[in-house]
């Protein structure tokens, strides 16, 4: 699959430090409630630590109670795709940059409550967040 940003690794290296590095490029994820935009609830934009592209509003975020940022919906659809993935004897659907094909998390079907009935459950070190001005 071809991306609007690519590079090698050692580019990605370059730019990421290893615990983004492992979560972005190698499908890695950080351990519950060690993230540091779990807690974040300031008015905002959320945006692909790898290549910046806006991803979420914190308008959607909410508290799921599960240990990582979560959202009911992406900002645009076109922002994110969606693969299937069956590792770790699971059956889940994985969540990627869609302009850098970096890994932000998976999304579930249990976002009860919210607008989607959807639960992005994201990563704290792929995601980096852009208060709005007035904050």
């Amino acid at each position: 699959m071809s991306y609007e940003v690519e590079r090698s690794n050692d580019e990605w290296r370059a730019v990421l430090n290893p615990q983004e590095f492992h979560i972005l490029r190698q499908a890695g994820t950080e351990p519950a409630f060690t993230g540091a935009l779990n807690d974040e609830w300031r008015a905002g934009e959320y945006v692909c630590r790898g290549c910046g592209n806006a991803l979420f509003r914190a308008q959607t975020k909410f508290d799921a109670g599960c240990g990582w940022p979560s959202f009911w919906e992406p900002l645009r659809a076109e922002s994110v795709e969606h693969l299937e993935d069956n590792s770790l004897g699971m059956r889940r659907v994985e969540v990627r940059c869609a302009r850098c094909g970096g890994h932000l998390g998976h999304v579930f079907p249990d976002g009860y409550g919210t607008p989607t009935g959807n639960r992005y459950c994201m990563n704290s070190a792929s995601l980096e967040f852009v208060p709005d001005d007035d904050e």
